[in-house]
């Protein structure tokens, strides 16, 4: 059975297949119910789909530093002209949530290449 990032990538490529047109609230709900029914069929979610239910919200939140109990779709609306908009910033956001940790394993090898010079010179 496929898991919640091949559908996403059918979804995209095929938004009137899988959801009737391109709009983040639909995606919304049924990526809902996807996980609903997973749940309710007893299919464990990976741990990268655990990472995007868990940590996509609050990330996005942070993102735009807004505090609110709204879903992640209404969120992503408060920056779209409309639906379809939002669909695809949605797709544009989901990339730039999977890279925000490139940056930061880029910082650590940055600090831990400047320690061990700084030892070196130490010695």
């Amino acid at each position: 059975m496929s898991g919640l990032f091949d559908i996403l990538e059918k979804i995209k490529a095929r938004p009137g297949m899988y959801i009737g047109k391109c709009s983040v609230s639909d995606l919304f709900v049924f990526l809902a119910g996807y996980k609903t029914a997973r749940r309710e069929f007893g299919i464990e979610p990976s741990e990268q789909e655990n990472e995007f239910y868990g940590e996509f919200q609050p990330w996005l939140q942070k993102r735009f530093n807004v505090q609110s109990v709204n879903s992640w779709a209404k969120i992503i609306m408060l920056y779209s002209v409309d639906e379809r908009e939002g669909f695809e910033y949605f797709f544009q956001l989901l990339d730039e949530f999977w890279r925000r940790n490139e940056s930061l394993q880029v910082d650590e090898v940055d600090i831990n290449a400047e320690k061990a010079i700084a030892n070196k010179g130490d010695r």
